[in-house]
């Protein structure tokens, strides 16, 4: 078996994953963009789209981001480390892409049942068309389990880069088949009335559905399969390989089972959340939120912590995996002691930052929606990101019981945040008008955020005899101080053209940009001030690798 490539340091394999993900989520917000104009947002036809899309996500999440992401890459460590690893490997992508394709045929045959799982009371013609695009849309769920069974593999052996850079490609298919969409389609164009709305369904064609969908799978395809060429590169070649010996894999399966048994209960509440989402679309109105204005302020939200929590995870989590084996429970403390520290430090200022910002930034990013659609847009984000602090948090500690092969926990925390979800969402239903109950669905997921950081850090607490928690509400607090006062800062430059995300065309898109970018580096350099004054050193501790590249140059 080939050694495992050089272990490199955690601030460069940060910065590489960052970037990667960085480029992946600007080609994001272009291939959001598109959508918009070909098919806007809330509209019946983007709702019945985004249903459909959404469907390969939730079942991936169940079948691999609840078992396969989380399992893999301790195990695969410790088979690296043996001299017959490979054999293990090659057997756990093996039954992992034999399993993916056999539940993507049949989730895709049963297209229509997983569009009513979804939906609630949405006429006849939207259901049609959420279940054509569903047939196109599902099968990415193979491809999904694909990029993950192959990119943990590549994790497991410090080969980072890859990973993250192969979603630009899928952006860049993506973007392509969007363009080709409005070529031949024409934009979107908002319909007089809810009437006329639902009337336009006639119109999407099976070669026009094709299109559309169907070059979403393919970019996902794309994003699978060009991870090959690295793990060739770089040494290993998988074989087929079904059987081993007899309980090998003992501890996968019953990892798997509670971590799998905790994403159902999470996307249990997922269903009944986007039941609430989706209603709301149905109420019409650019004004009134829905299911795809929900993933379009979704996709914003998740920005920052894709760029910095979850690439420093993933740097971060194979190290702590290794001495989980080792048994270094000194070093797993220091590690997310520093995790914990640095990834708020970041989260801290872009929920506040973003919240600022929020309207302008949906503005620029949905360059053509309508000023009602960017206002509905803006509150679900701002909503959401009452959240992301809590969410970086919780990634990290959350792999942190994988580590230690301990999934049933994760699985009690679950019930918990689930419940606290639906309630939250349902509550909004219940007592607020339509305009506000995906408001609610953003504030429930924030809330369930918060709850689990506070269940699965008093657990972690305990396994790691300490995990550092008055440094960590340290930094947190002196970093919320300057993150208020830096936020202050940028209120105050956009006093300058308070109304700027409400204008529309080409000019206002501009001027909103620029006003982000204004306030944004005041913000930053505010934020950065004051950390120093406050001596906050993880700041500086983040930007290093950067700083060392910049000086090298």
């Amino acid at each position: 078996m080939t050694d495992t490539p050089a272990r490199k340091s955690l601030g460069r394999n940060t910065l590489v994953m960052a970037a990667g993900t960085g480029t992946s989520r600007v080609l994001g917000l272009v291939r959001n963009a598109l959508l918009v104009a070909a098919i806007g947002v809330n509209a019946f036809a983007a709702n019945a789209y985004d249903i459909a899309n959404r469907l390969p996500n939730v079942m991936f999440a169940v079948l691999a981001a609840g078992v396969l992401n989380a399992v893999l890459v301790p195990q695969m460590v410790k088979a690296f480390q043996r001299p017959d690893g490979k054999r293990t490997v090659d057997r756990i992508v093996t039954i992992g892409g034999v399993l993916a394709f056999g539940v993507t045929v049949v989730a895709t045959l049963t297209a229509q049942v997983w569009v009513l799982l979804y939906t609630d009371n949405w006429p006849p013609e939207m259901v049609a068309l959420a279940t054509a695009f569903s047939f196109w849309c599902i099968p990415q769920l193979f491809f999904y389990c694909l990029y993950t069974l192959l990119g943990e593999v590549l994790n497991s052996r410090e080969q980072f880069g890859a990973f993250m850079w192969a979603p630009v490609l899928n952006n860049v298919v993506a973007i392509v088949g969007l363009i080709a969409y409005i070529a031949i389609f024409g934009q979107y164009v908002q319909a007089p009335s809810d009437a006329a709305d639902l009337a336009s369904l006639s119109e999407w064609t099976p070669g026009r559905i094709a299109l559309l969908a169907g070059f979403a799978t393919l970019g996902i395809a794309a994003q699978a399969l060009i991870l090959i060429i690295p793990l060739i590169k770089g040494g290993y070649r998988w074989k087929w390989q079904w059987r081993g010996p007899k309980g090998e894999l003992a501890v996968v399966g019953t990892i798997a089972k509670w971590s799998l048994g905790a994403v159902l209960v999470e996307q249990v509440a997922v269903t009944l959340v986007t039941r609430v989402a989706a209603s709301a679309g149905t109420e019409g109105g650019a004004a009134v939120a829905g299911n795809a204005a929900y993933f379009q302020a979704l996709s914003l939200y998740l920005v920052p912590h894709s760029l910095i929590t979850v690439s420093l995870v993933t740097a971060m989590y194979t190290a702590m995996a290794r001495h989980a084996v080792n048994g270094d429970i000194p070093a797993l403390r220091a590690g997310t002691s520093r995790g914990l520290r640095v990834t708020g430090v970041f989260t801290i200022f872009a929920t506040v930052a973003m919240i600022v910002l929020a309207p302008l930034i949906t503005r620029v990013a949905l360059p053509s929606a309508s000023a009602p659609v960017v206002s509905s847009v803006s509150q679900v984000m701002i909503a959401m990101l009452l959240g992301l602090v809590p969410l970086g948090a919780t990634v990290l500690i959350k792999r942190l019981y994988f580590a230690f092969e301990d999934a049933k926990s994760i699985f009690y925390m679950h019930i918990p945040m689930g419940v606290v979800w639906v309630i939250t969402a349902y509550a909004f239903k219940e007592f607020t008008g339509a305009q506000w109950w995906t408001v609610g669905v953003g504030l429930g997921m924030a809330l369930s955020n918060w709850t689990g950081v506070l269940l699965r850090a008093g657990g972690l607490r305990k396994r790691l005899g300490g995990g550092g928690g008055r440094a960590v509400l340290r930094t947190h607090v002196r970093a919320l101080i300057a993150a208020l006062v830096a936020g202050g800062a940028g209120w105050l430059v956009l006093r300058v053209n308070p109304d700027a995300h409400a204008g529309t065309g080409w000019g206002a898109i501009i001027v909103a940009g620029i006003l982000v970018v204004v306030a944004g580096t005041v913000m930053f350099i505010v934020y950065a001030a004051m950390l120093r004054i406050l001596r906050v050193d993880e700041f500086d501790q983040a930007l290093a690798p950067i700083k060392r590249k910049l000086g090298r140059k």
